[in-house]
């Protein structure tokens, strides 16, 4: 058998295990595509409630706005400035003794394992409600993924400068700053800029927890059935994602050198940039320390120490098994599912495949998918699908679909047409010519996109069970809620082997690509 037969039999029962997983992630969770269909008219009767829309409630909405995009912009400054400083520490390809890289990566991966949420709700029983402990989960969240992203990317990097200036004598950090950032400075400033959008939508959920935002408001007016009011607050939240991505867009070109700006300018938007984070920083409500109790704190940690091992190694239908199992396969089933919505989009939301017209209008669409909450995507489907994990899978295929698109359509933005052309040329169908033309080059690309959503999936899927959608949420944040640490130790110990296990495995496979 020649070396492509075995590749083909390969890639055959790679395709086939991952239809099998798909199916039955299918079935456990019971979707019922025929329920929804004839449920459609529950969802159809909430989104024509939109409209119109409350205009006059907006005011009402700009304060909650505020707060959210304050716990964003700061929480992201220093959750990515901490990263930058501490990242070095956790590369394999600096000097740093290799007991610290080890202890900083078990915390980043530790931290990375808890959705914004879950911190969130840990925060407040530290500092009280309000938008301070929103902020520091934000910080968190942010730092553990900007320290991850940063060192893979100081791994990937030459270090050569680096190791100059280091037989020059200069010190560890001083030869990081001018010897390796700036070999990873546009990748750095752009994650920050997409962690920033990300944190928006985060943010936003924070008040279902007590942290300030947006969320709470939604949260009461979907319940109250005011979705005139509802549509004004998602309309707000849009423009106000459409202008973050439209600015992070342009900003990471400048960062990048596509575009460039007058020196004047350059200085005015850096005064304008540093004078959002210093208000956004100030204005922050204090930390209220008043309610913090030494006794929980002690009984927290030590329930986080000493999980409910009964719990943990349970099998029943309520045991940890079983909640683990069905989060995973919602977040499963929601990313394919997702995914394969995502893919037919992406070609049509870039100006390479389609008229700039059409090009807009999908962008505009993904962007309003985007800016909605995954809770509240968890809040409009379980009106016409119920409780249970078939909302979770539905919610996250949609959470999926903005997320994915926006990344296939950037990768799409950046490939190489010549071979998708010259099928064209010779009279090719633009679908065949897709297939052979253009697929095969995002085949890797789009693979590890898959598996960097699937990854975000899983947590985002760790906390739906609050809307009633499935998985481990519900068990953990009542848990949390009623004191109950062991068990929500027990939890919180299942969701971080989770993520290192579904960690390592996509590593193995980008290893692989």
């Amino acid at each position: 058998m020649t070396r492509s037969s075995k590749n083909r039999w390969k890639g055959l029962a790679c395709f086939l295990l991952f239809l099998c997983l798909f199916l039955f992630t299918v079935v456990y969770t019971q979707c019922d595509p025929v329920l929804f269909w004839k449920r459609r008219s529950h969802l159809t009767d909430l989104l024509s409630g939109m409209f119109p829309m409350d205009f006059a409630y907006i005011p009402h909405i700009l304060t909650p706005l505020f707060y959210t995009i304050q716990m964003s912009v700061t929480g992201t400054v220093i959750g990515s400035v901490l990263a930058c400083i501490l990242a070095p520490a956790c590369a394999g390809s600096m000097d740093f003794p290799k007991w610290i890289r080890y202890v900083l990566r078990f915390l980043i991966q530790i931290l990375r394992s808890f959705p914004a949420l879950i911190l969130a709700l840990c925060a407040t029983f530290l500092f009280g409600l309000g938008t301070f402990a929103g902020t520091f989960a934000i910080t968190l969240y942010t730092f553990a993924i900007m320290t991850r992203l940063t060192y893979q990317d100081m791994e990937a990097a030459s270090p050569l400068a680096y190791q100059a200036l280091r037989t020059m004598g200069v010190s560890r950090f001083p030869a990081y700053i001018h010897g390796l950032f700036p070999e990873i400075a546009s990748s750095f400033f752009t994650n920050a800029l997409y962690m920033l959008e990300t944190n928006v939508r985060h943010s936003s959920i924070l008040g279902y927890v007590g942290a300030g935002g947006i969320g709470l408001l939604l949260n009461e007016k979907i319940s109250w059935l005011e979705y005139e009011k509802v549509g004004a607050i998602l309309l707000v939240l849009f423009l106000a994602v459409f202008t973050i991505e439209n600015l992070s867009r342009y900003l990471a070109a400048l960062i990048r050198k596509e575009c460039t700006l007058k020196k004047k300018y350059i200085k005015l938007l850096l005064f304008f940039l540093t004078a959002l984070f210093i208000v956004c920083t100030i204005t922050l409500s204090p930390p209220d320390f008043g309610r913090t109790s030494l006794q929980t704190m002690k009984n927290m940690f030590s329930g986080f120490l000493s999980p409910d091992w009964g719990f943990f190694f349970s099998t029943k239908k309520d045991g940890l098994f079983t909640l683990i199992l069905e989060t995973l396969c919602i977040a499963f089933a929601g990313t394919v599912i997702g995914t394969v919505f995502s893919i037919p989009l992406s070609f049509v939301n870039t100006r390479r495949f389609v008229s700039g017209s059409v090009a807009f209008i999908f962008n505009l669409l993904i962007i309003a998918i985007r800016s909605i909450p995954f809770l509240i995507y968890g809040l409009i489907f379980i009106r016409v699908s119920g409780p249970g994990p078939f909302t979770g899978v539905l919610t996250l295929s949609m959470c999926s679909i903005g997320l994915l698109t926006k990344r296939f359509t950037e990768a799409l933005d950046a490939i190489d047409l010549k071979a998708y052309r010259a099928l064209l040329a010779m009279g090719a169908h633009p679908v065949p010519a897709i297939c052979h033309g253009i697929l095969p080059q995002l085949k890797p690309i789009f693979i590890s996109i898959f598996l960097y959503r699937f990854d975000v999936n899983i947590r985002e899927a760790s906390v739906l069970g609050l809307v009633g959608a499935g998985g481990i949420g519900a068990p953990l944040i009542f848990s949390m809620n009623q004191y109950a640490w062991e068990k929500a130790g027990a939890i919180l110990l299942g969701l971080i082997l989770l993520v290192w296990l579904i960690d390592m495995i996509s590593v193995k496979i980008n290893h692989i690509l």
